[in-house]
């Protein structure tokens, strides 16, 4: 437990609490506006940035990798919609297409600039399945930043993100601009994967946006509820996967993490109060039983009335 005292780890704690709420606030947003693959299709767009912006400045400073990462994932975006836009190619396709030519993509860069004269140490690796442990102090100081900005961004606009999701006509009725509401959606969703990579990872980001939003849909139907649970979620997927990838040397935290928030979703599919598997369970044997002694009561009825007849 002597981890516990360390202050690189404090700091890695606080930065995965704050990505795991982040990221639970957001993927509330994704999954309403039912875009949860969008999230996976642009964490993958990102690596191609993360590795070309490596290869400009030759050297792994996360606030560049960063900028690096969230335009990959724009442009990707971007032709997402352009393809669904111009062709007859449907939104998931065009999502699957740009997902997989993207990490392609970004595999190649990663496999050129690990052939160069150091391009092998600069730990660009970590960026695909995630190593919290790898980050100094000013890479944390720059992923909790951003992490705040994307709470903030939901917490000051939750009823103008409550209309643009469950009523985008009304909204715009009301002098909401819709346009800006989908550009910042768009912004605020790849902010949240870009911040994630470095300690969760590209391939893994997507589950950490999903998995939280997912599991709280089985313990509330209120949106404001689903948002605060998913963010408790989130943020203890975050903790728990942080601690136990900090007890092993070179343990990836991003898998960690991810295998903490399926806990999460396990419990909330068994033992959820809305849909849970055990709650329809007992809620189909109450409706059984009332049936049964619905019956029951018809049947003596019918009797004592069969039974008075001359």
């Amino acid at each position: 437990m002597s981890v516990l005292s360390s202050i690189n780890f404090q700091w890695v704690l606080v930065s995965a609490i704050l990505l795991g709420v982040a990221s639970g606030m957001f993927g509330t947003l994704a999954y309403w506006k039912k875009q949860s693959l969008m999230s996976d299709a642009l964490s993958h767009a990102a690596l191609p940035g993360v590795v070309i912006a490596f290869m400009i400045i030759q050297e792994k400073q996360l606030l560049f990798l960063i900028v690096g990462a969230a335009l990959s994932a724009l442009l990707g975006a971007w032709l997402i919609y352009a393809i669904r836009s111009a062709t007859r190619i449907k939104e998931d396709a065009a999502m699957g297409i740009i997902l997989s030519v993207f990490f392609g993509g970004g595999i190649v860069l990663l496999t050129i600039v690990n052939r160069t004269a150091g391009g092998n140490q600069s730990g660009l690796d970590t960026f695909i399945f995630g190593q919290a442990a790898s980050m100094v102090r000013q890479d944390v100081y720059t992923m909790a930043a951003l992490a705040a900005a994307v709470i903030l961004l939901i917490v000051i606009a939750f009823k103008e993100w409550k209309l643009y999701l469950f009523d985008a006509d009304f909204a715009k009725g009301l002098g909401l601009p819709v346009p800006v509401m989908n550009g910042l959606y768009v912004f605020g969703l790849v902010t949240t994967i870009v911040i994630g990579i470095q300690a969760v990872g590209v391939i893994l980001m997507a589950a950490l946006l999903i998995i939280p939003a997912v599991s709280a849909r089985y313990w509330t139907h209120s949106f404001k509820g689903m948002m605060v649970l998913s963010a408790v979620f989130g943020g203890f997927s975050g903790a728990f996967g942080t601690f136990i990838s900090a007890q092993g040397a070179g343990w990836p935290t991003g898998p960690f993490i991810v295998l903490s928030a399926t806990a999460f979703f396990l419990v909330s599919l068994v033992f959820g109060k809305e849909k849970g598997l055990l709650t329809e369970r007992i809620e189909f044997k109450k409706q059984q039983r009332d049936a049964r002694a619905q019956h029951d009561e018809e049947a003596k009825r019918i009797a004592a009335e069969g039974g008075g007849q001359p």
